[in-house]
């Protein structure tokens, strides 16, 4: 068995007797250590200050007559308050770093039944905290009348794991939290599965940037505010769940839209603007798609990282905030480094916790109990029920899992999808008549480079599309794939334009292919939507 050290401190009442035989009538738990014959204490650290200095020699000999082979260690500690806890404590996580203490050759067991209810409070901290690498030691008095005996004494041991029941009741609350990040989804994905465990305890445990990889479409949104409401169940965050889409913020705008202004910064600021960081304080802020943003912005960003300080436009004072930052992209953030787009500090305090959501195409096993998801969502919006009969949910789920089944647009498609049927099934029940409708809709080429199948004579109408050449009809089913692949026209501008991109003095990508598509009266809006 390994030896035991104790440490405590003195009992200053408890421990304090008439100095004659009649003290082995009171129970002493200083000295009631050395006396059970199921404990033994090798080494005993006993806390006392100056004041207590005759007690803590009469203890020590009485603890010598009990128990010859408990070594005593005698440590003086004064406190001006011992009940400032900021002092307490203080002086003992001093105390606890200066002991010589190996928890591979000792058990160490720290004695909370002595001392102020500070001093028991600290050593509890401390032993939590692992300065003081042990378990807790409490005694008590037996019940024996004449009080002579022992007494009691029991551990606890603060890792919890050990209590069946604890452990049970945590993982029963961990599944909870798992399950709640899945808005409830029986998804069935392994490696999608094990990821959300994973999400559940990084944002149970830390404040810490979070950064959510992943297509457009994927649920990266959905899981951020699910986070935070997580978060806020567990009263771990007070503020608000602030959502911005760095996509649609532009030059002057994007730094007053995320840091703020003060009246008068420029021309049209007629009043202070707080900001989106200011206004996540106490909460959380989701930057959906963060690599738009300037390497400008990047660096405030990360300065309200890591200082939680920033400062307005036009202020000449910085304001303070303290959220937590959830970044989503889908882009390669590190390729987006080494191309010199995003800044290599900024990318390195984002990736300490990375996930990448898998797209809905490597999910298929998924999109059985979404379609359920996904149905009650429509009748909470629409306030009436919809179902499949057998025959057609059939149907649909045996095209939706099938590899023809391409969902460019993730979860989106598939919601659009659900909403469709729905909406096209007043009766309440959606028949397979209606999801052949739909499946053909699905069905219908985004876009390809191929003569025949690149969804263009849906875009133009055939009579449009028989004057365009063959030459500029390839070239330009190579840009409409590129546009519904993408989640803003600049970048699809920036995959079309990557090759001339260093060769020009003006670099707008999105006004290159707007004016591109414009020769064919085609737009952005058009090409991407979805409900055609």
């Amino acid at each position: 068995m390994k030896p035991t050290t104790v440490i405590g401190f003195l009992g200053s009442t408890l421990d304090a007797s008439k100095f004659g035989p009649s003290r082995w009538m009171k129970w002493r738990p200083s000295v009631a250590l050395a006396m059970h014959e199921d404990l033994r204490v090798d080494r005993f650290v006993m806390i006392h200050g100056n004041a207590h200095r005759r007690l803590a020699e009469y203890v020590c000999e009485d603890i010598a007559s009990v128990s010859p082979e408990t070594h005593v260690e005698r440590h003086v500690i004064d406190f001006d308050d011992a009940w400032d806890f900021e002092e307490v404590y203080g002086k003992l996580l001093d105390f606890a770093r200066t002991l010589d203490l190996d928890p591979e050759t000792e058990d160490l067991l720290v004695h909370i039944t002595t001392g102020t209810h500070v001093a028991q409070i600290c050593l509890f901290l401390l032993t939590e905290a692992n300065y003081l690498p042990g378990r807790l030691l409490q005694t008590q008095p037996g019940k024996r009348a004449d009080g002579t005996a022992p007494g009691t004494w029991s551990v606890i041991d603060l890792d919890l794991s050990r209590y069946d029941s604890i452990a049970t009741r945590f993982a029963v609350a961990s599944a909870e939290s798992t399950s709640f990040l899945k808005s409830g989804i029986d998804t069935r994905n392994a490696a999608f599965n094990a990821m959300i465990e994973e999400i559940e305890q990084v944002a149970s445990r830390t404040r810490a940037p979070i950064l959510l990889m992943g297509p457009t479409g994927a649920g990266k949104s959905q899981l951020a505010r699910r986070i935070f409401e997580l978060k806020k169940l567990k009263r771990q965050v007070s503020g608000q769940f602030v959502e911005v889409n760095c996509a649609t913020l532009r030059g002057d705008s994007a730094m007053s839209a995320l840091f703020g202004h003060r009246k008068g910064a420029f021309t049209g600021a007629a009043a202070d603007r707080p900001g989106l960081l200011r206004t996540a304080d106490g909460g959380m802020l989701f930057l959906d798609e963060i690599g738009e943003l300037s390497l400008d912005e990047q660096a405030m960003i990360l300065r309200a990282i890591e200082d939680k300080r920033f400062l307005p436009v036009g202020a000449d004072r910085e304001t303070e905030s303290d959220f937590q930052l959830i970044a989503g992209t889908n882009r390669d953030l590190g390729a987006c480094v080494a191309q010199g787009t995003f800044r290599e500090d900024l990318y390195a305090r984002l990736n300490l916790w990375t996930f990448s959501l898998p797209s809905l195409a490597e999910r298929r096993e998924d999109i059985a109990p979404n379609l359920d998801y996904e149905l009650d969502r429509h009748a909470e919006r629409e306030g009436e029920r919809v179902t499949f009969n057998k025959e057609a949910r059939e149907r649909y789920l045996a095209y939706a899992v099938s590899p023809e089944a391409r969902w460019p647009g993730n979860f989106r498609d598939l919601a659009a999808s659900i909403t469709r049927m729905a909406t096209f099934s007043p009766k309440g029940r959606i028949d397979v008549d209606v999801v052949s409708t739909e499946i053909t809709r699905l069905k219908r080429p985004s876009a390809v480079a191929e003569p025949n199948g690149d969804g263009l004579e849906f875009l133009l109408g055939a009579n449009t599309l028989s004057q365009v050449d063959p030459f500029d009809r390839v070239q330009l089913g190579f840009v409409v794939e590129t546009c519904r692949n993408s989640y803003s026209l600049s970048d699809a501008g920036r995959k079309l334009f990557s090759a001339s991109r260093e060769r020009r003095a003006s670099t707008n990508d999105a006004d290159r292919l707007r004016k591109y598509l414009a020769r064919f009266d085609l737009t952005w809006d058009v090409i991407v939507q979805r409900d055609n």
